[in-house]
């Protein structure tokens, strides 16, 4: 029976330790992609389902082995005193080898670095793009934390949400001085929960996916941003491929 690469990606995240980022680290990083939406009316029809645009496409198939996906990564949360600290800047790295199919790649992963590492794969033979389900691992565990929830509620509403409330958009990329098509995925998974009352505001936390076939590893950012009724900023997590690697 075909294991599909939704399961192999979770599975594997799971499989390693996640540990708390430690305190404050700077590295440089090129400006975010910049997107440019395109008429919404045009290929509507055609939009994929969200869960199987992120984590069963064979996402790996176009990176070359022997090269390095780098992510450059992001934390920051307006909550004074709050249990995320100063904001994180830093970078996860894959290192991308053959796999046992043409569209499979052994990867070595880096996340993060110095004291802020956290133990990560390797990954062998995987069809998708393991950053997607590490950053929302780590991800998942810091909030948990914060709203001292169960990190499987939490979990099952984000899988509920990209099958029932997100929104899949074409755009465009600028990649490598040129245009490319993708997808934009944006879901809020929390609005209307159950237990809005012990969200602590994070029920309006927005999650932002940008995908594009052309570059490498297909994931282009990952966002997760939670505001204030009044807009300041309760949470800002994100992650964007660096090009300057490709």
């Amino acid at each position: 029976m075909r294991r599909t690469i939704l399961a192999a990606a979770v599975t594997a995240a799971l499989s390693t330790t996640l540990l708390a980022a430690a305190p404050l680290a700077w590295a440089a990083s090129d400006p975010a992609p910049k997107e440019t939406a395109k008429d919404p009316t045009k290929d509507a029809a055609a939009a994929p389902n969200a869960g199987d645009l992120l984590f069963e496409q064979p996402q790996m198939k176009n990176t070359a082995p022997g090269s390095t996906l780098t992510y450059d990564y992001l934390r920051r949360s307006g909550i004074v005193r709050g249990p995320y600290g100063p904001p994180l800047n830093d970078a996860i790295k894959l290192t991308i080898e053959p796999g046992k199919s043409a569209e499979s790649r052994d990867i070595q992963v880096q996340m993060f670095s110095g004291g802020n590492r956290v133990p990560a794969g390797p990954f062998q033979d995987m069809a998708g793009n393991p950053v997607l389900p590490l950053f929302l691992e780590n991800h998942l565990k810091g909030l948990a934390g914060l709203l001292e929830a169960n990190p499987r509620y939490i979990k099952n509403a984000i899988r509920k949400g990209l099958r029932e409330k997100a929104t899949v958009t074409p755009v465009q990329i600028d990649f490598k001085g040129r245009k490319v098509d993708g997808w934009r995925v944006e879901m809020k998974p929390f609005e209307g929960d159950a237990q809005t009352e012990r969200m602590r505001g994070f029920d309006s936390t927005t999650y932002t996916f940008v995908v594009a076939p052309e570059v490498p590893g297909e994931i282009v950012s990952i966002e997760a941003r939670t505001l204030k009724p009044d807009g300041g900023e309760l949470l800002e997590e994100r992650l964007d491929y660096d090009q300057k690697d490709s």
